[in-house]
């Protein structure tokens, strides 16, 4: 299976959401932009958020097997997704891509060389 890398690239926040709809929690969420994760197997890596894992599984999943080319075209490099957590006040952004293995599909479509 393939390794997946996951990486947080940006948060947005929804101040007037927040203000208007959520009582106030003292704490959120500890992931951070630039921040990343490797999965091995298709399998959730340590210290990810639990609610960004369930966003995300079935894409990591279908790209651990090899298989890509999400909504005919999607993203630029098909073995990748583009996913946000389902946070409707704070939402994360997060890259997910195939770093390495042999169901990589074209080559130039790894981020890490194929070993």
């Amino acid at each position: 299976m393939n390794k997946v890398r996951i990486t947080a690239i940006r948060q947005t926040v929804y101040s007037d959401l927040m203000a208007k709809y959520e009582n106030p929690i003292e704490h959120t969420c500890d992931v951070r932009e630039g921040q990343q994760w490797i999965s091995e197997n298709g399998e959730c890596p340590e210290g990810m958020c639990p609610a960004a894992w369930y966003s995300m599984r079935e894409f990591v999943e279908s790209l651990a097997r090899g298989e890509g080319n999400f909504y005919d075209g999607w993203m630029k490099n098909p073995m990748s997704a583009m996913i946000s957590c389902n946070d409707g006040f704070r939402p994360f952004s997060f890259y997910i891509e195939v770093i390495d293995g042999k169901d990589c599909g074209r080559r130039e479509y790894c981020s890490e060389p194929i070993k």
